[in-house]
């Protein structure tokens, strides 16, 4: 029997460490003519009182060899503590070794059992009394045979009452997480109408975006606490999920319009966008328009399919692009700032504009850190019961980099950065010849 290719189940094996659980846990799947030798369906966490149904039903193996062997074709559940097992014995390379046959997985069960073949289905319920984080495997070990079936599946813990709870072991508490903090995105958007109705000589048109942008980001949460909840309750979204794509997709186009309009100076600096600053928002606004519609095949569809790994890189790639594009602004913007400063005669009111956007520069820096590196890092290596913690990290950082941004750029009409006296003045002046000299 030819070896399974190693890449093809080294990509499926470590991708479901990467991969977050799911969010819809009742699933009805269509396989077509898939040839590969591990397929991941999804990932969970359970209590002792976890359980998983799966239903296979259409079912035909097709083989350019003789009749496959029903036994080498099966579905099982691989925890995290035995997944370093399970790739050193693949690793191996044993040409009569399948997946199937180690002794770290959890069997659930092989076409064998399927009756009767080649046509047929098959439904079973199995209880999951080892809490753990478990992902659902497809293996198919008949060599060069290619499967067509439809596939339902349900995961699901019981709670004290003996409800079932669709939502992972790590994930339960999340409805609850939005829900707090898209009151407090509420009560945020109530004080910046208010400070921007105080000081209306000082509001520009980025306040009404920045005013958009704390609207969509509440809404988004109201969203995904309404998609959580139904998920935790029934299993499905409810069509919660359309709208939480929709006003993510908006939210975050808003996020970084208003971030590179800030970093140009745009309603502060000056009136209008320079050439190469409408380049990056012409840049940004369609990638991640890619970005969004990246985000949504990996939510909705899985890692089932075959191109799953793919989109995940997109998304990746895409991400990054956007996050270098929108630091470009705030450079040039400093470095107008630096040059204009020793010409105009105003040498105090740009060192505080000045020092104004480096610390925005960083802030912006520290965030993008903090939600590409330190929040995936925490979803990583936190036990799956604590998945809930990196969720909570991020919104926290966000809700801290909106708070910081808003203060910084609010309308006033004294605005401390630009009242300044003639000491301080000839003090600013003094500051950027030693900067000079320094550069």
């Amino acid at each position: 029997m030819p070896k399974m290719p190693f890449t093809e189940v080294l990509a499926a094996v470590f991708f479901s460490l990467l991969l977050a659980p799911a969010a819809a846990e009742i699933k009805t799947l269509k396989i077509s003519s898939d040839a590969r030798p591990m397929i991941l369906f999804e990932k969970f966490g359970f209590t002792h009182t976890g359980h998983v149904a799966v239903t296979v039903s259409g079912v035909s193996v097709v083989s350019s060899l003789a009749n496959p062997e029903p036994s080498r074709l099966g579905f099982f559940l691989l925890s995290e503590d035995a997944l370093l097992q399970v790739l050193v014995e693949l690793q191996r390379q044993n040409p009569n070794f399948c997946v199937l046959d180690s002794s770290y997985i959890k069997h659930l069960f092989t076409f064998r059992e399927l009756s009767p073949p080649p046509h047929s289905s098959f439904n079973q319920s199995y209880p999951v009394s080892a809490p753990g984080e478990y992902s659902l495997f497809f293996a198919n070990c008949a060599a060069e045979s290619k499967v067509t079936m439809d596939v339902h599946t349900e995961v699901y813990n019981l709670d004290d009452g003996g409800v079932k709870d669709y939502l992972s072991a790590g994930r339960t508490q999340l409805p609850s997480i939005f829900f707090l903090f898209s009151l407090c995105y509420l009560a945020f958007l109530s004080l910046w109408i208010y400070i921007c109705l105080t000081n209306k000589r000082s509001v520009h048109r980025i306040h009404i975006l920045m005013a958009g942008l704390l609207l969509m980001k509440a809404l988004n949460l109201i969203c995904a606490a309404e998609d959580m909840h139904y998920v935790k309750v029934t299993g499905t979204p409810h069509g919660w999920d359309v709208l939480f794509y929709f006003f993510q997709f908006i939210r975050v186009v808003l996020l970084f319009t208003v971030i590179v309009l800030i970093g140009t100076g745009w309603s502060f600096l000056k009136p209008f966008l320079q050439e190469k600053e409408k380049k990056v928002l012409m840049i940004v606004i369609p990638l991640q328009v890619l970005a969004n519609v990246a985000s949504v095949v990996i939510g909705e569809t899985g890692p089932f399919i075959k191109d799953w790994v793919t989109w995940n890189q997109v998304f990746l790639l895409v991400d990054i692009i956007c996050c270098c594009a929108i630091i470009f602004p705030i450079v040039w913007s400093i470095r107008s700032l630096r040059e204009t400063s020793k010409t105009d005669g105003k040498a105090a009111r740009n060192l505080a504009k000045l020092n104004l956007f480096r610390q925005f520069y960083m802030v912006v820096i520290g965030y993008l850190y903090f939600t590409r590196i330190v929040v995936f890092a925490l979803r990583t290596i936190a036990a799956y019961k604590y998945q809930w913690v990196s969720n909570a990290a991020e919104e926290i950082a966000s809700l801290a980099f909106y708070m910081i941004m808003f203060y910084m750029f609010r309308p006033v009409e004294t605005n401390e950065y630009f009242a300044l006296d003639e000491e301080e003045e000839e003090a600013a002046e003094m500051a950027l010849r030693d900067e000079e000299f320094e550069l």
